[in-house]
């Protein structure tokens, strides 16, 4: 696997905090930790924000538009229960930091539940409350921006 840029280490470094060792112990990076074909689910998207990811590279693709919205100061997991095949997680957690253009706080509390196949994240449903993310960054972008 190629070593690739870590645009969100501290999420990594948390979900290997949670997974441990169910995680392959190659994957270093949340992309790394990602199988070819995995698939993010965002249940409680705002209109206009991503509801789903199919694949590695669309995951990739989109992770530098996160970081254009929020820049993550902190992440702090609170539990993770991992199934007794070790194949399925929850993770609760919360998240600090702030909107680059407006300043404003986005502290999230997050639920995730995760399917793992072959050491590598396969699903990943990652629940979360829309009005802090619409807080922080004031208005949702438009459904039909390029």
């Amino acid at each position: 696997m190629s070593k690739s840029i870590d645009q969100f280490a501290s999420l990594s470094t948390l979900l290997r905090q949670a997974l441990g060792d169910t995680l392959a112990s190659d994957a270093q990076t949340l992309l790394e930790m990602c199988a070819e074909d995995v698939v993010f689910e965002f249940p409680y998207h705002p209109p206009g924000f991503t509801e789903r990811l199919e694949g590695r590279a669309e995951l990739e693709a989109y992770l530098p538009s996160v970081s254009k919205l929020i820049s993550i100061e902190s992440m702090t997991l609170k539990h993770a229960f991992i199934s007794v095949g070790g194949d399925t997680a929850a993770i609760e957690f919360s998240c600090k930091g702030h909107s680059p253009d407006t300043g404003a706080r986005y502290n999230q509390d997050y639920v995730s539940i995760i399917e793992l196949k072959d050491g590598r994240i396969g699903r990943y449903r990652d629940y979360w409350n829309p009005l802090v993310v619409l807080s922080a960054i004031e208005s949702a972008p438009s459904a039909d921006k390029d």
